[in-house]
């Protein structure tokens, strides 16, 4: 319980090691600093995750009595409880001082803080949503001689500008991101399907509008990227309204090189690491797994809920259709008794009622619309970014890892070569060859090394990204409730109306409907 730390109720040491860390005009304690200290707590990840998650850091901050607070639990850590705020409820004795070492020791952590290490992401979710957002709207007009495609209009709000992209131009655009950013999580496009007349045109028409909101949820991640969106690549695809785009983003991937060319921290990566950052690179990929898997079917299950929206608005147009065609049939009513048929006047009002009808299949189709942009896009969004780290792990194992060890078994072979060489001789310019290829294999090793601890590097920035999103799950949710609330709001004020109208022209004499069934 935060609200019941105060400076009264803790050591000494506390205080100490708040003056150490914080700066002189600031008292609050950058997140960053506080994961230093629990680095140095030689707790377990897990146990340092723990704690992080319950002391508050509002805009990557931590107040003084959240420091408090995150002391205290690595104290009851330390003493090999499991941390929780329950077990400073009640607290009656004088927290304990948790093992870091003198207070003065601590203080260069502080001026780690000014540097701020380039290995931690200080990005916020609401920053990253505000670094730009991209609106493509797709070109009714199929421009082309003899085969047909599809335009899109990207706008972008950053560069307030718009320019006009066909599938191919983000083909390219997508390539050359790969090859720039190996090592980064770049997001995957909609495929590029060929339609041979098989498809019906509404499934064509389906397709294109998946693949355009696709491609929208594609250029959005990459706007949004920490990196990738100070990136010229990424800011000509958004910008260049020239004839040839696919020419001018080439020429400026061969003038840039690979991030690992470019990069000022790309040889000192290994510097940054922690030291366990491969069972933390672990414990990250099986739950980003986990997570993955869950929200695949939480937009599962949205899609469905979409999906009978919209054909709950088909059901009630048809049956508002059949109730005005039941009701145009001014065909005569034969006298089949001494009393007079009510249904000639039945019918007319039956006809009116397809008003009512038409109306509630406008607002189950707004519903399911709102679903599918609010919901369901919200939903692909972060699937999509889910996917893409879990193909940058891949492309990590199967790419600097799986390079680096044919590397090493390409110099063992030259080793013994070279070995086979000394022990019978050869011609000097052979043997002479075989020792600059070791030495140049050699070189090549050394750099694979240092690429690989460059990928590592990568991935705990990328790890630390998908975390960043993880809060979208509020705003998803948020606009899940919200949909419903609003189309269950709209849709009872027309069954309300229709309920009324009913009860006008078919009720009795007091009002009320007469029985459906006999009691």
């Amino acid at each position: 319980m935060a609200a019941d730390i105060n400076e009264g109720s803790v050591p000494a040491y506390y205080r100490e090691v708040h003056q150490a860390i914080c700066s002189r005009t600031d008292e609050r304690v950058p997140i960053g600093v506080f994961q230093r200290i629990l680095s140095r707590t030689y707790l377990s990840s897990t146990v340092q995750n723990q704690i992080a998650e319950h002391v508050n850091s509002a805009d990557g901050f931590l107040s003084k009595v959240s420091l408090y607070k995150g002391l205290a639990l690595i104290a009851l850590a330390q003493q090999g409880k499991a941390p929780s705020p329950k077990l400073l409820e009640n607290f009656i004795q004088e927290f304990p001082k948790p093992q870091l070492g003198e207070p003065k020791e601590l203080q260069s952590l502080k001026m780690q803080s000014v540097q701020e290490s380039p290995l931690y992401l200080s990005l916020t979710l609401a920053e990253l949503l505000k670094k730009d957002t991209i609106k493509v709207d797709l070109i009714p007009e199929k421009k082309g001689l003899f085969l047909k495609h599809v335009e899109y209009q990207v706008t972008s709000e950053r560069f307030t500008v718009s320019v006009f992209r066909r599938y191919n131009d983000f083909d390219v655009f997508h390539e050359l991101l790969l090859q720039r950013y190996a090592y980064r999580v770049v997001p995957a496009l909609p495929p590029k399907r060929v339609l041979k007349g098989v498809l019906t045109s509404m499934s064509e028409r389906e397709f294109i509008e998946g693949r355009r909101r696709a491609l929208g949820r594609f250029l959005n991640l990459v706007a949004r990227h920490p990196v990738f969106s100070e990136d010229e690549l990424v800011k000509t695809f958004l910008t260049f309204s020239g004839s040839d785009v696919q020419t001018k983003l080439r020429d400026a991937c061969k003038k840039l090189g690979d991030e690992f060319m470019t990069c000022k921290y790309a040889t000192q990566a290994k510097d940054y690491l922690p030291a366990d950052v491969q069972s933390q690179f672990s414990s990250s990929r099986e739950l980003i797994r986990n997570i993955h898997n869950s929200f695949q079917k939480l937009r599962d299950r949205a899609e469905r809920m979409a999906e009978r929206s919209k054909e709950n608005a088909t059901d009630l147009l048809m049956f508002g259709k059949e109730l005005s065609s039941l009701g145009s049939d001014e065909s005569p009513v034969p006298v089949l008794a001494s009393c007079k048929s009510p249904w000639a006047a039945l019918r007319r009002s039956v006809k009116g009622l397809s008003v009512e009808f038409s109306l509630l299949s406008e607002k189950a189709a707004q519903q399911g619309r709102r679903e599918e942009d609010d919901v369901v896009d919200k939903l692909n969004l972060f699937l999509d970014l889910l996917q893409s780290y879990r193909d940058l792990c891949e492309r990590h194992e199967k790419g600097v890892l799986h390079e680096h060890q044919r590397a090493l078994q390409k110099y063992g072979v030259m080793k013994r070569q070279m070995l086979s060489a000394t022990v019978q001789p050869k011609e000097q310019v052979s043997v002479e060859q075989l020792e600059s290829r070791i030495v140049q294999q050699e070189n090549a090793i050394q750099t694979m090394e240092l690429r690989n601890y460059f990928s590592l590097f990568c991935l705990h920035q990328e790890s630390q990204l998908i975390f960043t999103y993880l809060p979208i799950t509020a705003h998803i949710l948020g606009a899940f409730v919200d949909s419903q609330v609003q189309g269950h709001k709209e849709m009872g004020e027309v069954w309300q109306d229709l309920h009324s109208k009913l009860n006008s022209l078919f009720g009795d004499g007091n009002g009320q409907s007469p029985p459906l069934s006999p009691k």
